[in-house]
This record gives structure tokens, sequence and C-alpha cells, in this order.
């Protein structure tokens, strides 16, 4: 077993001082480095990128964007400049009620581990190739995804182009990806990650998030324990070695896990002390988030490490805009989140792919590569189970120049075909823009995305599936899969599959989404459609929340006590109910338990939805007084009166006076002759 260290006693200790982003053309040479390359020490390594990388297209487009970047810069002091001159308490005292309000936020009482693999790839290969234990190394071809540490110590890294890696170093030995190989690997690692936190987060191939307070309390042991036990269990089951960081919250045990590399741990107690004598000597370019760009902006106003950010805080707004101040001022204080869960559950805000090629300009060979890459997308749309509203065209040219056009669609997509459809317009759009174009990188991306989950229909009005039977099955019924797909609970944040011939039962969500579109029902959609928990939502109002509360006679929730909310919400309750019966009736007279509902007939949206309103409200009227089909001519069908009696004689309501209903039912409702 490799060697393990600890870095709890550490926690104080110096960090490594990096280079200040250099002045004048040298910029360029620093920016080329790399973010793992900016320490003291790499002036040859940076001379040697230099020198490789001079006179190629991506030198001269990465020449243009420091120029540009240094116009920004320039205009960034000269702001601050100014402000110096300007009164700023105003300023001063929103950062400072910023810094109260984050510290509120603060939470040391949970242990969260960052997880990372050392060079996983390049271990993982290790594995099938022992003889090159000692050789430099690294996988990949035209650009390196990664080394092993022989190769570091040249000054190799990922992202490096594959000519310039060898200009470091001459004896590099090239290794072709393996994907398969790397994806097995990893899932081996993950099996050991879930025996401490069945929920944890893959952040990606090679790394994880999880949260052990739950197993150290189980298991009473301290936190560093439980995960110097867990890189051992990781190394006897998979012969690779990872890293770790444990500090309270995710972003801080990812910064600790670098520390340590390879093979060793960080830990960051949970003490508010500890963490701000952390991060005042942290340099920014550590923290994630914080890019090459934004280190050089930020180091030209005087902010080299989190520490500084406090004495600028003043500037920080005005010179970078609100986001970045309150980005700045949590980064400052060491608070990141401390929610740990799946990345599945986590709401997709995009699906898309791209892919790296040699230039093309033959308009053919465009066009071949944008079918495959729309096949591509459609595949990651299926395996994503969604589908999106705007598709994104992206194209890279052979000057590095990166361009982005996009199209809303008038309906979500996501099967290859519309995705190509779509996308060559735009295509053909940027042909007759820039004639003779090459392009050395295509993709397209999906947003705006809508699941393609069938959503449970029947638990959304609170049925359970009738289960089949065996004698059912025997008399014609046939199960769609080997294991019982109703065996499983539903859980509470999950959408729950159904087979294909439940489909029919969508309609009568169907009526509820026309519910939502409901101009006289303020507040928006009263359902969520996309979200996990349904549920009424709580309408936003501007005025604070009312002292007094009325219960709903039908489903028992308060309600403001608003003559108007109350008399709307009792409407949509009657809607619901009317409909949560049908379907209910309906799925027990179905054969098998399966309502088949038949299809509605399509019409103009407002007669559509008139109708709907007006056959739901006959449905309660006819099962108000009495069940049957049959009007009644003496009994005026005045649901919302009844219920006025019913509220007016319970004494939870003594100041309760509904008016008359929105709807005259004894007109709208709709009248049948007997046969």
């Amino acid at each position: 077993m490799p060697k393990m260290t600890s870095g709890q006693e550490t926690s104080s200790k110096p960090l490594p001082t990096d280079r200040a982003p250099p002045s004048s053309h040298a910029t360029l040479k620093y920016s080329l480095l790399g973010p793992s390359l900016t320490k003291a020490g790499q002036d040859s390594v940076s001379e040697v990128i230099y020198n490789a990388s001079k006179g190629s297209k991506y030198f001269n487009r990465e020449e243009e964007k420091d120029k540009i970047l240094t116009v920004k810069i320039d205009n960034i002091l000269a702001k601050k400049k100014a402000l110096e001159k300007s009164d700023l308490s105003r300023e001063l005292r929103q950062a400072d009620s910023l810094i109260e309000q984050f510290e509120l936020s603060r939470d040391l009482s949970q242990h969260i581990v960052h997880i990372d693999c050392d060079a996983f790839y390049a271990a993982v290969e290790l594995l099938d190739r022992p003889e090159l234990k000692d050789v430099p190394f690294a996988v990949g071809g035209g650009v390196l995804t990664t080394c092993n540490y022989v190769a570091r110590k040249f000054g190799c890294r990922s992202g490096m182009a594959g000519f310039v890696a060898k200009k470091l170093c001459p004896e590099l030995v090239l290794l072709r990806l393996n994907f398969d190989k790397y994806t097995a690997k990893a899932q081996e690692v993950r099996e050991v990650l879930a025996e401490y936190d069945p929920r944890f987060e893959s952040a990606s191939i090679d790394e994880a998030y999880l949260n052990i307070t739950e197993y150290c309390n189980e298991h009473n042991m301290e936190a560093a324990d439980a995960v110097e036990q867990m890189r051992r269990e990781i190394h006897e089951k998979t012969n690779i070695t990872v890293s770790a960081g444990i500090a309270a919250n995710a972003k801080l045990a990812k910064i600790c896990s670098n520390m340590n590399k390879p093979n060793g741990q960080f830990v960051l107690p949970n003490d508010r002390a500890a963490i701000l004598t952390f991060m005042r000597d942290l340099p920014c370019r550590k923290v994630n988030g914080v890019g090459r760009v934004l280190e050089r902006e930020l180091a030209a106003v005087g902010i080299k490490t989190c520490g500084d950010i406090y004495p600028e805080r003043q500037y920080i707004n005005r010179l970078f805009g609100e986001k970045t101040c309150e980005f700045l001022l949590r980064c400052y204080l060491g608070l990141g989140r401390t929610n740990v869960q799946p990345a599945e559950e986590y709401e997709r805000k995009s699906v898309g792919t791209e892919s790296t090629f040699g230039d093309i300009s033959d308009p053919l060979k465009l066009r071949e590569k944008l079918r495959w890459t729309a096949d591509e997308l459609e595949k990651d749309m299926r395996r994503a189970e969604c589908k999106g509203r705007t598709l994104v065209l992206k194209v890279k040219m052979h000057s590095f120049e990166v361009y982005t056009r996009q199209v809303v669609t008038p309906k979500a997509i996501y099967l290859a075909d519309d995705l190509y459809n779509y996308a060559l317009p735009i295509l053909t759009k940027l042909e007759q823009e820039m004639p003779g174009m090459k392009i050395r990188l295509m993709g397209l991306r999906c947003t705006h995305l809508v699941s393609t989950k069938k959503p449970d229909t029947m638990a959304f009005f609170g049925l359970k599936p009738n289960r089949s039977s065996s004698n059912d099955l025997e008399q014609g019924g046939t199960s769609e899969k080997n294991e019982p797909w109703d065996s499983a609970p539903l859980q509470d944040e999950e959408w729950e599959r159904w087979p294909e011939a439940d489909e029919a039962l969508n309609i009568a969500y169907a009526e509820l989404q026309d519910l939502d579109k409901d101009p006289e029902i303020e507040g928006g959609s009263p359902f969520r459609r996309h979200g996990k928990e349904i549920m009424p939502n709580p309408r936003k109002h501007s005025s604070p929340e009312p002292e007094e509360w009325w219960d709903c006679p039908i489903c028992a929730r308060p309600q403001a006590a608003s003559e108007k909310q109350f008399n709307e919400h009792i409407d949509l309750c009657l809607s619901r109910q009317t409909i949560k019966e049908t379907v209910q009736m309906e799925a027990n007279n179905a054969p098998h338990g399966r309502a088949m509902t038949p299809e509605p007939k399509r019409c103009h949206p407002p007669l559509k939805l008139k109708a709907l309103k007006v056959n739901r409200i006959g449905k309660e009227v006819r099962r108000f007084y009495g069940g049957d089909d049959e009007h009644r001519e003496d009994q005026p069908p005045d649901i919302m009166s009844q219920l006025a009696v019913n509220l007016l004689a319970d004494e939870r309501y003594p100041a309760l006076h509904l008016t008359r209903p929105r709807y005259w039912y004894s007109d709208a409702m709709p009248r049948r002759k007997r046969p």
C-alpha cells in the first residue's frame, strides 16, 4: 500500500507563492502556461511553450485575445481611479451587509469530501503497461488528455498540444484513449464510494463529492480516519490511488484535494477562524470558478489572494458587477454548498455535443459533419430523456474564432432529422456571411429542455395502479417486463415510469394543463409541470402574509382570508375533484385496471377551454344532485350557493360572506333529453 498522508496539521502552512501575472507582452507567455504551471520556477517551460507555439493559428488567436484583455484591464484601472475620488461609503455598507448576510448561512456541521483520482487515465493504462512506470508517457493524440507524474516534471500537462509536449519531453510516449477501460475502472471506484455515501455526487469520471457526516456518526469515526480507510479500500480494490480533501463545504473540499497530491489527503477543520486563515493566503486562481481572465483582472486592481478581497470590497461591485461581487465575497468567507446529491437529480439546463477535427471547408463534408453531430445529440437527448425548444450551433474557425447561432423551434425536438433540418439553415447563413470558411470544431446544443419522461398520472390523482393477477395474464394480458415494474414504491420526488399502454391516462393530465392556462386564475399555473413536487404553488404577493386563514372545505388546506381568492380556490378544487373522481371511475371499470379514455376532439383553444370548463361544472352538478344524467328543473344547480350555506353555518367562518360565483351554472350546463 503506498504511503498516505493526512494534512490536518498543515491547515495553516503557507501555500506555494504563485507568480503574479506579468505585464506587457509577457502576459501571453503566462496564459500559455495554463493553471497547472503557474508556480514559480516555470520560466524555462514558459519559454519552450512560447517558442513552440509561436506563428501557429492558435498562438495568433491567443495573442489577439491577450491584447483585447489588456485594453479591458486598462479601462478597469481607469474606472477604479475615478472611483477612488468619489464617496464609496454606500458601497462599503452594502458590501458589509452582504458579508453579514452570507455569514448567517455558514454551516459547520457537515463533513464534505472531494475524491480525485491521481492521473486517472494514465494510472489505468499503467495497470496494463507496468513497464512504463518510470517512463514519461501521456494519454491522447493531438491534445494530451492526461500524463503521468514523470512527464509532468518536464512541464507536460493535460490540454497541451502533443507537438508542444514533444518539445518539452522528446522521450514522451503517447498512448491512445480507451474509454471503455476507464469507465469500467471508474465504476469500481464508485462501488467503494457508495459504501460511505450512497448519494454521492459524480463530478466527472475520476472525481466525486461525498457527505460522510452520517457515516462518521454511525461508526463513531473522525472524518480523516474514515477518508483514509476509504482511500485504502479503493487502492486495494482498483490498484489506483486517489487524493482527498475534507472540509465543511464542497468548495473548500475541492481546493483541499489538490493540497497533498498525489495519494494524500488534506483536512481543513470545521472552524470559522481556521477557514478564514486558510482563505486569506489562498491565491484566487486556486478557487474553482476563477479563470485566467478574471485572475488578471483581479490582480490588476490589487486582488491576488482571497484575503485581498476584503480591503477592496467597496470597488468590486462597481468594477465587476453584482454576481462577481457576491461570488468573491463568498470566496473570502470560505462559503460553499453543503448539499451533495446524485448528479442525475440536478435540473439540466442543456444537452450538447461537439467534436474537433481537421480543417473542413467543403460544403458537402460540413453537412456530413452536421448530420453526424445531430445523430450524436439525439443519442444524448434520449439518454437524458428530454427535448429542447432552443437549438444552438457552435463552430470554431481554423483561426480559433468561435461563433454560436441559435434558433427557437416551434416545438420541442430531439430527433436527429429535426436537429439537422433546423441547424442546416444556420450553417448555410454562416457560409454566406463568411465565404470559404474553414471549420475545425462543430457542436450542437439544446436548451430550454422539456422532459420526455412519462408523468405518473394515476399518482397525480391519488390513485394506485391495479395489479394484474396471474389469471388476468393467462386470459390474454401480457407483462411488458420480466420483472414487476409496479413493485417498487413511488418516491416523493420522482416520476414513475409507466408502460406505453397507460398513455391514455395522460388525457386527464392534459385537462389540468389546459386549466393551468386559464387566464382567470391569478399567479400563473397552479401546478408544477416539470417540478418534482406536485402540489399547489403558493401565490406570490407583494403584501405581507395575512393574519387570518380560512380552511378549504374540499382540500382542507388553509387559504388567505380573501373573498376573491377563496372563491377561485374552491372553483379550482371542484374542477380537480371532478377530474379525479372521473379518472377513478374509469380506472376501476377498464379491463386490467387501465383507464382507456377516448381521445378528445381538437378544437379552437378558447372553445376547447370553455367546453372543458362547462363539462367539469356539469359533472359536478350531476354528482351533487343525485349522480344521474337527468337535469332537475326544480332544483337550481348552484353549487357555490350551497357551499356558501354550508360555510355560513360553520362556526369557523363567522365573518365569511361568499358572493355569487363567476359562472351561472344553470345557464352554462349542457342539457340532455331522455331517449
